[in-house]
């Protein structure tokens, strides 16, 4: 195996005798495999639009492909062959797709080759050996680590924008447009032939697509269950029994509130779920009772503890421990080999029936409350007051520190820059990253919380209309704005995120607690020549270039 698409890679440059998120090298070299049919299947169904022949079957099962490959989702080998004989039944069907509409048309089909041309082993054991002739390692050796780094910085944020375009599906947000985007840039990625610059480029529009796709999630997400207003959240546990989802679904949450209404369950959100408690037609339900834990990573610990069952409905899964694997279930792309998955029917009663069976919290732990729920809607409507707090030299300086948390060294950093800030100034949060801080008291500046959190990582969208309306507001740009972007990374979904920033022309942004392996010095030296893009250092010395 060899995979480098985290920001926790072994060494800092690849995984390769076994993940650091805990999948096997078969599973590495049949996710790799995945993507490489994916791109074949791709490529006919690219072909095919130019034809304006559209299958949504093959639309969706490509994002779905790139969405199972992303870190910490699918570590089962056998769904993993299933959805590689789902690839190949794909790619047979857009061929034909695009063989059809050639005959409509007129035109001689291509005789397509590359990942086109790839058929598929019978056995596991096969598809793993030709997983192995795919990895990011062998194509460097084809290509050269700066190329390929780059094809491989398009691919990861491929696969962060498939996820919020899934997410956006299962609420019934589609648009024809953002599937074709996934087959253009997968097609491109078969090619033989890149130039640096042409994959720079490439990379930028990945980003300005990426946008599209956040925004149509935030429609799905804000036409269904409301704008997220400020709610002030339980973060302690109360007496009864309990489940508790993690993840980023909403429609898994609801779906689950609406099946243990009256039946004694209070339910908790833990990680990136934690939003959810601020969107009205969530908050609504009276057993949502607060949340639980912190982030992803420190799930093997807090699941232990925790006496009742656990539904994770994405990305985030580690390996469970014995101690709850029974209690533990899986939906959605997500899957661990033994853990029992609820399939597309939602029938949640097995979460149910663990949590009914499990303990309970004995007792109400002490109270904490904390504060969420500060989405563009919310900050937009208070931006007069704001303006006139930053004129009157009330607020001095606007830090969004966001972003995926991780349990590699180096994250404390976070911590210490948001604890750092001075009390003149305001910071937006949004994704794990806030973990870090978010359960800190920061106080206000006349009224207005000197932390907002503005949600999900999916929830960037939201972060990035605050910014543009607070140009507006001043009429200036962004980058005139005295605001700083300090992010954390992990995976895909924020290197898609970057990508759409970096597109926008946002300028000196601090990017941490490690750069990506894949963006190679020579690559890096542009973003910072071009856009100041730069490491973290310390808190204190990057407070100190800011702030002067």
């Amino acid at each position: 195996m060899y995979c480098y698409q985290c920001e926790q890679t072994a060494k800092g440059t690849g995984c390769t005798a076994f993940g650091v998120c805990g999948k096997s090298p078969e599973i590495s070299d049949l996710q790799d495999l995945l993507i490489h049919i994916s791109k074949g299947v791709s490529m006919y169904a690219h072909k095919a639009r130019e034809l304006d022949a559209i299958d949504s079957d093959i639309d969706l099962f490509v994002v779905k492909a790139l969405f199972t490959t992303i870190t910490n989702v699918n570590f089962d080998e056998e769904r993993m062959e299933t959805m590689l004989k789902e690839a190949s039944r794909m790619k047979e069907k857009a061929k034909l797709l695009y063989e059809k509409a050639c005959e409509k048309s007129g035109k001689n089909p291509e005789n397509l080759g590359g990942p086109a041309a790839y058929a598929l082993p019978d056995n596991r054991d096969d598809m793993i050996r030709d997983g192995e002739k795919v990895t990011p390692e062998a194509w460097s050796q084809k290509h050269g680590e700066v190329v390929q780094g780059l094809r491989d910085l398009i691919l990861f944020g491929l696969k962060g924008s498939a996820a919020y375009a899934d997410h956006a599906h299962v609420l019934g947000m589609d648009d024809p447009a953002i599937y074709g985007f996934f087959h253009e840039f997968m097609a491109y990625l078969s090619g033989e032939n890149f130039t640096v610059d042409d994959l720079v480029a490439k990379a930028m529009e990945a980003g300005k697509w990426n946008i599209s796709v956040m925004e149509l999630l935030d429609k799905a997400n804000t036409s269904i269950y409301g704008h997220p207003e400020p709610t002030k959240v339980r973060v302690t546990p109360v007496k009864g029994k309990a489940i508790v989802v993690s993840g980023h679904d909403l429609q898994d949450l609801e779906l689950l509130l609406k099946q243990t209404e009256g039946k004694g369950i209070n339910i908790y959100t833990h990680g990136e779920m934690l939003p959810c408690l601020a969107y009205p037609e969530l908050k609504k339900y009276k057993h949502l009772a607060g949340n639980y834990g912190g982030a992803w990573q420190d799930q093997r610990e807090e699941f232990d503890r925790f006496p009742g069952a656990i539904l994770m409905t994405t990305n985030c899964i580690q390996k469970p421990k014995d101690s709850y694997k029974d209690r533990i279930f899986t939906t959605g792309l997500v899957a661990w080999p033994g853990v029992t998955h609820i399939d597309e029917e939602k029938d949640f009663t097995p979460v149910i029936e663990a949590a009914l069976k499990a303990p309970g919290f004995a007792e109400d732990a002490p109270e904490h409350i904390i504060t969420i729920g500060f989405a563009r809607n919310t900050v937009m409507s208070v931006a007069g007051k704001v303006v006139d707090l930053v004129k009157a030299g009330k607020i001095r300086h606007f830090f969004l520190i966001g972003g995926c948390d991780g349990a590699k060294p180096g994250r404390s950093y976070y911590t210490d820059f948001a604890t750092m800030t001075p009390k003149d100034t305001i910071i937006l949060t949004l994704a794990c990253g806030k973990y870090r801080f978010n359960k800190l008291e920061f106080g206000e500046i006349e009224g207005i919380p000197r932390l907002l959190d503005v949600g999900q990582c999916n929830d960037a969208y939201s972060a990035v209309r605050i910014a543009m309306a607070l140009a507006e507001a001043f009429n200036t740009d962004v980058n005139s704005l005295p605001l700083s972007l300090i992010l954390s990374w992990y995976e895909q979904k924020a290197v898609c995120i970057l990508l759409s920033l970096l597109y926008l022309g946002i300028k000196n942004m601090r990017l941490g607690p490690t750069l990506p392996a894949f963006v190679k010095q020579p690559v890096f030296d542009v973003l910072h020549e071009k856009l100041n893009l730069m490491a973290i250092t310390t808190p204190e010395e990057d407070l100190r270039a800011i702030l002067g």
